[in-house]
């Protein structure tokens, strides 16, 4: 068996499904007699948290299946990707075309861009 789900973030997130899976139940059981007592509107209700139940059970398996560190680097690699995008802007703009003023604005936000792209990546 993986570490990954003996982990204590997982434990933890199994636990809060736990208690979500059990709290959708009890709210249905709850909402199916209620609809038998005669109000309409529970028949919905009894439907929907069976169905809220489902989403926090493909929430935990999206949870448990992500791995941290992985996710980082593919941040990592976003954010380089797109401070070298910019630094390609920057290389691919018609200097003579812009005013002096305008040059040294677009400079500046390109400096800008790739300085906030690569502390994106750093976090």
């Amino acid at each position: 068996m993986s570490s990954r789900w003996l982990s204590p973030r997982t434990l933890l997130i199994s636990l809060g499904l736990l208690v979500w899976v059990l709290g959708c139940s009890l709210a249905a059981w709850w909402q199916v007699g209620r609809a038998f007592q005669g109000n309409q509107y529970s028949y919905l209700y009894a439907i929907e948290w069976p169905a809220l139940a489902l989403v926090g059970v493909f929430a935990w398996w999206r949870l448990v299946r992500a791995d941290p560190a992985q996710r980082a680097a593919r941040a990592r690699e976003r954010a380089l990707a797109e401070s070298a995008r910019a630094r390609s802007q920057v290389a691919l703009r018609d200097r003579d075309a812009e005013d002096e003023a305008l040059a040294a604005y677009n400079d500046h936000l390109a400096r800008l861009a790739a300085s906030d792209s690569h502390r994106a990546g750093g976090r």
